[in-house]
């Protein structure tokens, strides 16, 4: 059972611009790169920034479409159609299609977190599970639709929870296969190229006994974050802590007004539907033909303006929104790398307080003149010797992976926020110009009224 999407969610009609508002996208485009910080300017010629743009020649494009309901009630599941365009030699073909199930792709994420997260690499993250959402979408019983004022019709609600899900795995898995070693992950290859269905990942439920056990485990981690502070020697560190901290403050703030802007721009639509229809019943009261012909030319106009209205709506929530939230669970992501160089550090200065002890141990043994002790002694401070070694090659590996990562995390931000945010700029000038095409096409009825 396909969902069958209403075009609220894309933008089917083509606006052709005057030769204004062409202007105005010129100088947007312009403005963001001559008005570029030196800073910026300079670092787009930096060397992390030559080794994306060799990873850009190794393409892979990951679209997911076509999100089908299978079975019926609580058993049922939506699976989606996972297209990958590629000119990868490591992949088979250059382009293959498979379907997941969404516990598929958090079953992804969470393979990549246990190989690369002690690492430092920054993993992308899956989308939430949403246990409310998903019940609802279960029992669903034909596709939804989605009413002409953006109202709950039968299963409006479930119809955009599909649409916003599918764009954050599609964003999920471009993201993944942007990284120049997650793209390259036996898993991963295998998530995009395998055609049989992968091993149900029953670790990722919920509900299930493994699920339980990770909300424990993140309590506990959780604790260990709040009780343990760790004191920073690197400069470095200390400040793009702060500086994480700050962006995800502004940019939680940000996402409300969105959230804010995108459901006051929905009433707005609805409201607007409102007049369209009293004006149309207007139109068929009044006795004078020249103003009841003006009121069905406005209710037309407002019929119009609707749709328009809901579309800004959605540019709102899926252009800029969905874009802004997907970098508050980057910071998140962020967040679990700095983490887990404190456990590496914590685990560094256990095996010195370790070796510390075994050396008091030696020295209280050699004291005492018992040789089977200092024996014993000896050979546990090589051993810990080893591992006091081992703790600070760890540290200082992640250490240096971490940087390498929020230097890359940087430039791809730069990246995606200016594209994300010409594009919404774009699409508002469509919005406008079009607005102001159908306030001139009504003009000439107002005029007529005698």
């Amino acid at each position: 059972m396909a969902f069958d999407f209403n075009p609220v969610f894309t933008y089917t009609q083509e606006v052709s611009l005057d030769s204004e508002v062409n202007g105005a996208r010129e100088g947007i485009e312009k403005a963001a790169i001559s008005d570029a910080p030196p800073s910026i300017t300079a670092s787009l010629a930096s060397p992390i920034m030559e080794e994306i743009a060799t990873e850009r020649a190794n393409n892979i494009i990951i679209t997911i479409t076509e999100p089908q309901k299978i079975g019926e009630g609580m058993s049922s599941y939506v699976a989606y159609r996972v297209l990958t365009k590629t000119n990868m030699p490591i992949f088979s073909k250059h382009e293959f299609a498979v379907l997941r199930r969404f516990s598929d792709f958090l079953g992804l994420h969470e393979k990549l977190t246990e190989k690369y997260l002690r690492s430092g690499r920054i993993i992308p993250p899956a989308p939430e599970k949403s246990i409310v959402g998903t019940t609802k979408l279960k029992m669903t019983s034909t596709p939804s639709t989605e009413s002409a004022n953006g109202s709950s019709a039968a299963g409006s609600v479930q119809s955009q929870f599909v649409e916003r899900r599918r764009a954050a795995l599609e964003r999920f898995l471009n993201r993944v296969a942007q990284h120049p070693v997650l793209c390259i992950d036996p898993d991963f290859r295998e998530f995009l190229e395998s055609d049989t269905e992968l091993p149900k990942a029953t670790s990722t439920s919920a509900l299930s006994g493994a699920g339980v056990l990770r909300l424990f485990n993140k309590v506990g981690e959780t604790v260990n974050k709040i009780t343990y502070r760790m004191d920073e020697s690197d400069p470095w560190f200390e400040e793009r802590s702060a500086r994480v901290e700050a962006l995800e403050a502004c940019l939680r703030r940000l996402y409300g007004a969105c959230e804010a802007l995108a459901g006051e721009r929905r009433e707005l639509s609805a409201r607007t539907h409102e007049a369209a229809r009293a004006c149309a019943a207007l139109s068929g009261a009044d006795p004078h033909a020249p103003l009841s012909r003006a009121l069905s030319h406005t209710a037309d106009l407002h019929e119009k303006i609707e749709h328009l209205r809901l579309e800004q709506s959605n540019t709102d929530f899926y252009v800029l929104a969905e874009h802004v939230k997907d970098y508050l669970g980057l910071i998140g992501a962020i967040k679990d790398v700095f983490h887990e160089r404190v456990k590496v550090f914590q685990n560094w200065q256990h095996a010195q307080m370790q070796l510390t002890k075994r050396r008091e141990n030696k020295a209280k043994a050699e004291l005492a003149n018992r040789p089977e002790k200092i024996e014993q002694a000896a050979n546990e401070i090589i051993e810990w010797e080893a591992k006091v070694e081992r703790g600070q090659q760890e540290f200082d590996t992640i250490s240096r992976v971490i940087k390498k990562e929020l230097e890359r995390w940087d430039e791809v931000r730069l990246h995606d926020l200016r594209t994300a945010l010409l594009r919404y700029l774009d699409d508002h000038m469509k919005h406008q110009a079009q607005s102001i095409r159908y306030w001139d096409a009504f003009l000439p009825e107002a005029r007529a009224i005698k």
